[in-house]
């Protein structure tokens, strides 16, 4: 058997082992209030007094995929309404205010367990983050690197100094910035000294484990971005993550600003996302 048709065998294996798993899920009832999210189903409700949001599609995909949204839910949803149209369920829970801080990565912890011991969701989630929202995917991410598929960023903080900090290029937020370092629990100097013991809360910064995971990351920037610049924020995790051997692309929006997010057609997106979910689940079978 050639390592071609092996692979094939291996992905059929899995998806004949989790399709009971799909069924399972798509007869249980998703909690809370449910409205129309383009033409989804989309549950609110409450977890540990956190809003959250799921939105499922007309047929789970074998596995139960799911994208993981954080912050800024609907806002430009053409690649979350494309991986619908595929079978991944989108999923949200309201860490607002904590710029990705520990507190932040633990309230992800208790909803990711709940998600998939709950509903059997995947073991690995794509994580999706706008903006502020790359804190807390990077953040959790490294703190969880054996339970992510993939990573986009669009336009992602990825550097607390930066934004809210403004203490680069951009005018950042000083009332942020204050609430940043509160929800951090650092002092101006700690947050400034990349050799602090603190300093690993950053997403730029302790990034070993998860390039040793070898979970691929893809951001979308506008090179002409002045409220997250690229070159404090995508540019030095891109290299500082090549550098410790971990997967990354980036695609460029030249003349672009921080907004619109995302791009008009998510196609590239969902190709990145699928090329290595097709990797995780050959993994997963072995």
């Amino acid at each position: 058997m050639n390592a071609l048709t092996r692979t094939v065998v291996m992905l059929a294996l899995v998806c004949c082992a989790t399709a009971a798993r799909a069924d399972e899920l798509s007869g249980k009832q998703l909690p809370g209030k449910q409205t129309d999210f383009h033409s989804f189903a989309r549950y609110d409700f409450q977890h540990n007094d956190r809003k959250c949001i799921i939105v499922a599609p007309q047929s789970p995909a074998a596995g139960n995929p799911w994208i993981w949204r954080a912050r800024f839910f609907g806002h430009q949803p053409q690649l979350d309404v494309a991986l619908l149209k595929r079978g991944f369920h989108v999923a949200y829970i309201d860490v607002a205010g904590l710029f990705g801080a520990p507190q932040a990565v633990e309230i992800w912890d208790d909803f990711y367990d709940h998600l998939t011991e709950t509903y059997q969701f995947h073991p690995k989630p794509v994580l999706e983050g706008m903006s502020r929202g790359g804190l807390i995917i990077f953040n959790w991410a490294k703190a969880n690197p054996d339970k992510v598929q993939c990573i986009y960023g669009d336009a992602p903080v990825c550097d607390i100094k930066s934004w809210p900090g403004g203490k680069g290029k951009g005018a950042g937020s000083p009332g942020e910035w204050k609430r940043c370092l509160n929800a951090y629990g650092l002092t101006e100097a700690e947050a400034m000294d990349s050799q602090s013991p603190k300093s690993h809360c950053n997403p730029i910064d302790g990034l070993g484990p998860l390039a040793a995971a070898d979970v691929p990351v893809l951001c979308v920037v506008g090179d002409a971005d002045v409220v997250v610049p690229v070159d404090e924020n995508t540019a030095i995790l891109q290299q500082r993550y090549r550098d410790s051997g971990g997967p990354i692309e980036v695609i460029h929006k030249p003349g672009v600003g921080h907004h619109p997010h995302s791009l008009k057609d998510p196609a590239p997106i969902v190709e990145f996302i699928f090329r290595h979910r097709a990797i995780t689940e050959e993994d997963h079978a072995n």
